[in-house]
Protein backbone atom coordinates (compact mmCIF):
# COMPACT_ATOMS: atom_id res chain seq x y z
CA UNK A 1 0.00 0.00 0.00
CA UNK A 2 2.86 2.17 0.67
CA UNK A 3 4.65 1.66 -2.55
CA UNK A 4 1.17 2.41 -4.11
CA UNK A 5 0.41 5.74 -2.50
CA UNK A 6 3.81 6.68 -3.56
CA UNK A 7 3.70 6.36 -6.98
CA UNK A 8 0.44 8.11 -7.26
CA UNK A 9 1.96 10.83 -5.24
CA UNK A 10 4.72 10.80 -7.48
CA UNK A 11 2.61 10.73 -10.46
CA UNK A 12 0.42 14.06 -9.10
CA UNK A 13 4.44 15.37 -9.53
CA UNK A 14 4.97 14.53 -12.97
CA UNK A 15 1.20 15.82 -14.49
CA UNK A 16 2.28 19.29 -12.77
CA UNK A 17 5.75 19.39 -13.90
CA UNK A 18 4.55 18.49 -17.17
CA UNK A 19 0.97 19.92 -17.24
CA UNK A 20 1.78 21.87 -20.36
CA UNK A 21 3.59 19.61 -22.13
CA UNK A 22 0.47 17.07 -21.71
CA UNK A 23 -1.52 20.01 -23.04
CA UNK A 24 0.12 20.91 -26.27
CA UNK A 25 0.43 17.16 -27.08
CA UNK A 26 -2.93 16.13 -26.44
CA UNK A 27 -4.81 19.72 -26.96
CA UNK A 28 -6.53 19.57 -23.41
CA UNK A 29 -5.36 19.95 -20.04
CA UNK A 30 -4.66 16.93 -18.37
CA UNK A 31 -6.23 15.81 -14.99
CA UNK A 32 -3.76 16.52 -12.10
CA UNK A 33 -2.25 19.43 -14.09
CA UNK A 34 -2.96 22.49 -11.46
CA UNK A 35 -3.37 19.91 -8.14
CA UNK A 36 -0.66 19.94 -5.91
CA UNK A 37 -1.62 16.20 -4.36
CA UNK A 38 -3.83 14.92 -1.58
CA UNK A 39 -1.51 17.35 0.89
CA UNK A 40 -1.64 20.26 -0.60
CA UNK A 41 -3.97 23.22 -2.37
CA UNK A 42 -3.92 24.07 -6.00
CA UNK A 43 -1.38 25.58 -7.25
CA UNK A 44 -3.29 27.76 -9.15
CA UNK A 45 -4.42 29.17 -5.68
CA UNK A 46 -1.74 29.63 -4.04
CA UNK A 47 -2.34 33.16 -3.26
CA UNK A 48 -5.09 32.09 -0.61
CA UNK A 49 -2.12 30.42 1.38
CA UNK A 50 -1.69 32.11 4.72
CA UNK A 51 0.69 34.98 5.69
CA UNK A 52 5.00 34.18 5.20
CA UNK A 53 5.15 33.94 8.93
CA UNK A 54 7.99 32.12 9.81
CA UNK A 55 7.46 28.51 11.39
CA UNK A 56 9.58 25.86 13.65
CA UNK A 57 13.06 27.05 12.23
CA UNK A 58 12.31 28.01 8.64
CA UNK A 59 11.32 31.20 7.31
CA UNK A 60 9.65 32.33 4.19
CA UNK A 61 10.05 35.31 0.79
CA UNK A 62 6.43 35.40 -0.30
CA UNK A 63 4.93 36.08 -3.94
CA UNK A 64 6.83 33.40 -6.31
CA UNK A 65 5.00 31.08 -8.20
CA UNK A 66 6.66 27.43 -8.32
CA UNK A 67 10.35 28.36 -8.07
CA UNK A 68 11.57 24.64 -8.75
CA UNK A 69 15.28 25.49 -8.92
CA UNK A 70 17.78 28.69 -7.09
CA UNK A 71 20.80 29.36 -8.01
CA UNK A 72 23.38 32.45 -6.13
CA UNK A 73 24.94 34.81 -8.32
CA UNK A 74 28.77 34.42 -7.35
CA UNK A 75 29.09 35.24 -3.87
CA UNK A 76 26.56 38.49 -3.96
CA UNK A 77 23.56 38.43 -2.00
CA UNK A 78 21.71 37.65 -4.85
CA UNK A 79 19.75 34.51 -5.79
CA UNK A 80 17.80 33.89 -8.90
CA UNK A 81 14.41 31.60 -8.22
CA UNK A 82 13.02 29.96 -11.69
CA UNK A 83 9.21 29.95 -12.21
CA UNK A 84 7.85 26.51 -13.13
CA UNK A 85 4.52 27.85 -14.06
CA UNK A 86 1.66 25.03 -13.38
CA UNK A 87 -0.62 24.11 -16.77
CA UNK A 88 1.57 26.80 -19.24
CA UNK A 89 -0.37 29.91 -17.92
CA UNK A 90 0.58 32.36 -21.28
CA UNK A 91 2.54 34.73 -19.39
CA UNK A 92 3.71 34.01 -16.24
CA UNK A 93 6.83 32.13 -16.94
CA UNK A 94 9.77 34.32 -15.86
CA UNK A 95 13.09 34.21 -13.37
CA UNK A 96 12.99 36.00 -9.95
CA UNK A 97 16.02 37.79 -8.48
CA UNK A 98 15.76 37.06 -4.51
CA UNK A 99 17.74 39.63 -2.36
CA UNK A 100 19.31 36.90 0.46
CA UNK A 101 19.70 39.87 2.86
CA UNK A 102 16.59 41.59 2.59
CA UNK A 103 14.67 38.63 2.31
CA UNK A 104 12.79 40.34 -0.98
CA UNK A 105 11.89 39.09 -4.62
CA UNK A 106 11.05 40.77 -7.90
CA UNK A 107 10.47 39.81 -11.10
CA UNK A 108 14.07 39.42 -12.90
CA UNK A 109 13.18 38.47 -16.33
CA UNK A 110 11.38 39.59 -18.77
CA UNK A 111 10.26 42.30 -16.17
CA UNK A 112 8.92 45.53 -18.39
CA UNK A 113 11.32 45.88 -21.05
CA UNK A 114 13.39 42.53 -21.13
CA UNK A 115 16.61 43.20 -22.86
CA UNK A 116 16.93 40.59 -25.80
CA UNK A 117 20.11 40.10 -28.50
CA UNK A 118 20.79 36.79 -30.17
CA UNK A 119 24.26 35.76 -30.42
CA UNK A 120 24.02 34.12 -33.82
CA UNK A 121 27.41 32.96 -33.62
CA UNK A 122 27.41 30.67 -30.50
CA UNK A 123 23.50 30.06 -30.72
CA UNK A 124 22.67 29.92 -34.81
CA UNK A 125 20.18 27.56 -34.64
CA UNK A 126 17.88 29.18 -32.06
CA UNK A 127 14.48 30.82 -33.21
CA UNK A 128 14.49 33.78 -30.65
CA UNK A 129 12.52 33.07 -27.84
CA UNK A 130 8.25 33.61 -26.99
CA UNK A 131 8.07 34.92 -23.87
CA UNK A 132 4.03 34.65 -24.01
CA UNK A 133 4.59 30.53 -23.78
CA UNK A 134 8.28 30.34 -21.46
CA UNK A 135 8.49 27.74 -18.76
CA UNK A 136 12.20 28.40 -16.78
CA UNK A 137 12.71 25.17 -15.23
CA UNK A 138 16.39 24.06 -14.28
CA UNK A 139 18.87 26.79 -13.45
CA UNK A 140 22.88 26.95 -14.17
CA UNK A 141 24.90 29.84 -13.58
CA UNK A 142 29.11 30.21 -14.08
CA UNK A 143 31.06 33.32 -14.06
CA UNK A 144 32.89 33.96 -17.12
CA UNK A 145 34.51 37.75 -16.37
CA UNK A 146 34.27 39.82 -12.96
CA UNK A 147 31.28 40.55 -11.77
CA UNK A 148 29.44 39.11 -15.76
CA UNK A 149 27.84 35.51 -15.77
CA UNK A 150 26.34 33.20 -18.02
CA UNK A 151 22.92 31.29 -16.98
CA UNK A 152 21.55 28.88 -18.47
CA UNK A 153 17.83 27.43 -17.88
CA UNK A 154 15.84 24.15 -19.03
CA UNK A 155 12.95 25.68 -20.41
CA UNK A 156 9.61 24.37 -22.09
CA UNK A 157 6.92 26.39 -24.49
CA UNK A 158 7.27 27.26 -27.61
CA UNK A 159 10.63 25.25 -28.24
CA UNK A 160 12.27 23.00 -25.86
CA UNK A 161 15.74 24.59 -25.14
CA UNK A 162 18.17 25.45 -22.70
CA UNK A 163 18.11 29.27 -22.59
CA UNK A 164 20.91 31.30 -22.61
CA UNK A 165 21.35 34.82 -20.75
CA UNK A 166 24.43 37.41 -19.50
CA UNK A 167 24.28 38.44 -16.08
CA UNK A 168 25.83 41.63 -15.41
CA UNK A 169 26.42 41.92 -11.30
CA UNK A 170 28.88 45.10 -11.84
CA UNK A 171 26.03 47.37 -10.61
CA UNK A 172 23.77 48.02 -7.43
CA UNK A 173 21.44 45.26 -8.88
CA UNK A 174 22.21 42.48 -11.55
CA UNK A 175 21.01 43.20 -14.94
CA UNK A 176 19.80 39.98 -17.76
CA UNK A 177 20.22 40.13 -21.25
CA UNK A 178 18.72 36.99 -22.85
CA UNK A 179 21.69 36.42 -25.77
CA UNK A 180 20.34 32.77 -27.04
CA UNK A 181 19.34 28.87 -27.24
CA UNK A 182 20.26 25.60 -27.98
CA UNK A 183 17.22 23.66 -29.53
CA UNK A 184 16.28 20.31 -28.20
CA UNK A 185 15.51 16.73 -29.55
CA UNK A 186 11.97 15.95 -30.09
CA UNK A 187 12.03 13.69 -27.41
CA UNK A 188 13.86 15.24 -24.75
CA UNK A 189 11.92 17.01 -21.86
CA UNK A 190 14.46 18.02 -20.16
CA UNK A 191 14.88 19.07 -16.37
CA UNK A 192 18.05 20.52 -15.23
CA UNK A 193 21.45 21.67 -17.11
CA UNK A 194 25.17 21.94 -15.71
CA UNK A 195 27.40 24.23 -17.67
CA UNK A 196 30.32 23.23 -18.90
CA UNK A 197 33.58 25.62 -19.04
CA UNK A 198 33.77 26.02 -23.06
CA UNK A 199 29.88 26.98 -22.89
CA UNK A 200 28.92 23.78 -23.21
CA UNK A 201 26.48 21.69 -20.96
CA UNK A 202 24.91 18.63 -19.78
CA UNK A 203 21.64 18.36 -19.29
CA UNK A 204 18.72 15.95 -17.90
CA UNK A 205 16.51 13.95 -19.95
CA UNK A 206 13.89 13.55 -17.78
CA UNK A 207 11.37 11.88 -19.87
CA UNK A 208 9.94 11.76 -23.33
CA UNK A 209 6.92 14.20 -24.21
CA UNK A 210 6.26 11.62 -27.53
CA UNK A 211 5.88 8.58 -25.04
CA UNK A 212 1.88 7.97 -24.14
CA UNK A 213 3.28 6.43 -21.06
CA UNK A 214 6.13 9.28 -19.86
CA UNK A 215 4.54 9.41 -16.62
CA UNK A 216 3.99 5.45 -16.13
CA UNK A 217 8.31 5.08 -16.81
CA UNK A 218 9.08 6.86 -13.98
CA UNK A 219 6.70 5.93 -11.60
CA UNK A 220 7.97 1.90 -11.84
CA UNK A 221 11.02 3.24 -12.27
CA UNK A 222 11.98 2.59 -15.72
CA UNK A 223 14.65 3.53 -17.64
CA UNK A 224 13.49 6.36 -19.82
CA UNK A 225 16.19 8.87 -20.05
CA UNK A 226 19.71 10.20 -19.28
CA UNK A 227 22.40 12.57 -19.87
CA UNK A 228 22.95 14.82 -22.51
CA UNK A 229 25.39 17.01 -23.84
CA UNK A 230 26.50 20.06 -26.01
CA UNK A 231 29.29 21.76 -26.90
CA UNK A 232 29.36 25.24 -28.94
CA UNK A 233 29.68 24.45 -32.99
CA UNK A 234 28.68 21.20 -32.20
CA UNK A 235 24.84 19.53 -31.69
CA UNK A 236 23.25 17.95 -28.78
CA UNK A 237 23.85 14.36 -28.16
CA UNK A 238 23.25 11.80 -25.48
CA UNK A 239 25.80 10.22 -23.00
CA UNK A 240 26.39 6.73 -23.48
CA UNK A 241 26.10 4.62 -20.31
CA UNK A 242 24.10 7.26 -18.91
CA UNK A 243 20.67 5.86 -18.75
CA UNK A 244 18.35 6.65 -16.01
CA UNK A 245 14.67 6.56 -14.86
CA UNK A 246 13.73 9.64 -14.50
CA UNK A 247 17.04 11.81 -14.33
CA UNK A 248 16.48 15.18 -12.59
CA UNK A 249 19.25 17.11 -10.90
CA UNK A 250 22.60 17.39 -12.49
CA UNK A 251 25.96 19.01 -11.36
CA UNK A 252 29.82 18.16 -12.73
CA UNK A 253 32.41 18.09 -10.68
CA UNK A 254 35.38 21.25 -11.45
CA UNK A 255 37.81 19.11 -13.63
CA UNK A 256 34.15 17.80 -15.61
CA UNK A 257 35.25 14.33 -15.28
CA UNK A 258 32.46 13.12 -13.31
CA UNK A 259 28.71 13.86 -13.61
CA UNK A 260 26.29 13.73 -10.69
CA UNK A 261 22.85 13.07 -11.08
CA UNK A 262 19.70 12.44 -9.36
CA UNK A 263 17.20 9.56 -10.59
CA UNK A 264 13.73 10.46 -9.72
CA UNK A 265 12.37 7.30 -10.26
CA UNK A 266 14.49 4.73 -8.43
CA UNK A 267 15.98 7.41 -5.52
CA UNK A 268 19.32 7.38 -6.26
CA UNK A 269 21.96 9.51 -6.35
CA UNK A 270 24.38 8.77 -8.99
CA UNK A 271 27.92 9.47 -10.20
CA UNK A 272 29.28 9.09 -13.76
CA UNK A 273 32.71 9.10 -14.94
CA UNK A 274 33.47 10.73 -18.12
CA UNK A 275 36.75 9.38 -17.99
CA UNK A 276 35.34 5.60 -19.29
CA UNK A 277 33.49 4.96 -22.31
CA UNK A 278 30.48 4.13 -21.84
CA UNK A 279 30.64 6.22 -18.40
CA UNK A 280 30.81 4.43 -15.41
CA UNK A 281 28.60 4.65 -13.02
CA UNK A 282 28.32 4.51 -8.97
CA UNK A 283 25.07 4.96 -7.14
CA UNK A 284 23.60 5.57 -3.55
CA UNK A 285 19.84 5.06 -2.60
CA UNK A 286 18.28 8.27 -0.43
CA UNK A 287 14.75 8.32 1.17
CA UNK A 288 13.65 10.49 -0.66
CA UNK A 289 12.90 11.34 -4.38
CA UNK A 290 15.77 13.73 -5.10
CA UNK A 291 14.81 16.54 -6.99
CA UNK A 292 17.78 19.56 -7.68
CA UNK A 293 21.65 19.08 -7.16
CA UNK A 294 24.15 22.04 -5.60
CA UNK A 295 27.25 22.59 -4.78
CA UNK A 296 28.53 23.96 -1.41
CA UNK A 297 31.42 25.54 -0.36
CA UNK A 298 32.80 22.67 1.22
CA UNK A 299 32.33 20.19 -1.89
CA UNK A 300 29.68 18.39 -0.88
CA UNK A 301 26.52 18.38 -2.27
CA UNK A 302 23.13 19.11 -1.22
CA UNK A 303 19.97 17.66 -2.29
CA UNK A 304 16.20 17.76 -1.58
CA UNK A 305 12.65 16.03 -2.40
CA UNK A 306 9.77 14.92 -0.97
CA UNK A 307 10.42 12.02 1.50
CA UNK A 308 9.71 8.47 0.13
CA UNK A 309 7.23 7.78 3.18
CA UNK A 310 4.34 9.18 1.95
CA UNK A 311 2.84 12.41 4.24
CA UNK A 312 5.71 13.16 6.12
CA UNK A 313 7.12 16.19 4.20
CA UNK A 314 10.54 16.56 2.91
CA UNK A 315 14.07 16.01 3.54
CA UNK A 316 17.69 17.59 2.66
CA UNK A 317 20.73 15.07 2.21
CA UNK A 318 24.51 15.98 1.82
CA UNK A 319 26.62 13.63 0.06
CA UNK A 320 29.93 13.36 -0.25
CA UNK A 321 31.34 13.12 -4.01
CA UNK A 322 34.18 10.94 -3.46
CA UNK A 323 31.90 7.71 -1.71
CA UNK A 324 28.26 9.35 -2.46
CA UNK A 325 28.40 9.03 0.97
CA UNK A 326 24.42 10.63 1.61
CA UNK A 327 23.49 12.06 5.17
CA UNK A 328 20.07 13.58 6.26
CA UNK A 329 21.14 16.63 7.34
CA UNK A 330 17.43 18.65 7.69
CA UNK A 331 13.93 17.94 7.52
CA UNK A 332 10.23 19.45 7.38
CA UNK A 333 7.00 17.39 8.45
CA UNK A 334 4.14 17.99 5.94
CA UNK A 335 2.51 20.41 8.25
CA UNK A 336 5.10 23.73 7.37
CA UNK A 337 3.17 25.39 4.56
CA UNK A 338 6.52 24.99 2.09
CA UNK A 339 6.09 21.42 0.75
CA UNK A 340 7.32 19.73 -2.19
CA UNK A 341 10.80 20.69 -1.95
CA UNK A 342 12.72 20.40 -5.15
CA UNK A 343 15.86 22.38 -4.01
CA UNK A 344 18.97 22.71 -1.14
CA UNK A 345 21.36 25.92 -1.91
CA UNK A 346 23.61 27.13 0.66
CA UNK A 347 23.85 30.67 1.06
CA UNK A 348 26.28 31.83 3.89
CA UNK A 349 25.33 30.81 6.75
CA UNK A 350 21.75 29.56 5.40
CA UNK A 351 19.91 26.74 3.31
CA UNK A 352 17.71 28.09 1.13
CA UNK A 353 14.34 26.38 -0.35
CA UNK A 354 12.93 26.06 -3.55
CA UNK A 355 9.52 24.31 -4.58
CA UNK A 356 7.58 22.96 -7.51
CA UNK A 357 4.82 23.60 -6.17
CA UNK A 358 3.66 26.59 -3.43
CA UNK A 359 3.83 30.45 -4.13
CA UNK A 360 7.19 30.71 -2.05
CA UNK A 361 11.06 30.00 -1.05
CA UNK A 362 11.75 28.57 2.29
CA UNK A 363 15.34 29.40 4.37
CA UNK A 364 17.19 28.15 7.48
CA UNK A 365 19.85 27.93 9.71
CA UNK A 366 22.84 26.06 7.62
CA UNK A 367 23.49 23.24 10.40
Amino acid sequence: MMAENMRRLRGLHLLILIGATTALIAGCTAPGDTEQGDDGASSASASAEPECDAEETISYVCGLQNAEDLVRVGTTPWLLASNLVAGGTPGAGKISLIDSEEKVAEEFFPGETPALSNDATMFPNCPSIDLEHLEVHGLSIRETAPGMFRLYATTHGAVEAIQAWEIDATGDKPQPTWVGCVPLPSDVYANSVAMLSDGGFVTTKFLDPTNADRFGAIDRGEVNGGVYEWHPGGSVTAVPGTELSGANGIEVSADERYIFVTAYGTDEIVQFDRSASPAAKVSTPVDIAPDNLRWTEDGTLLVAGVNSSPGTGWSVFEITPSDLTATKVAGYPVDVWLQKASTALAVDDEVWIGTWSGDRVGYYPAP
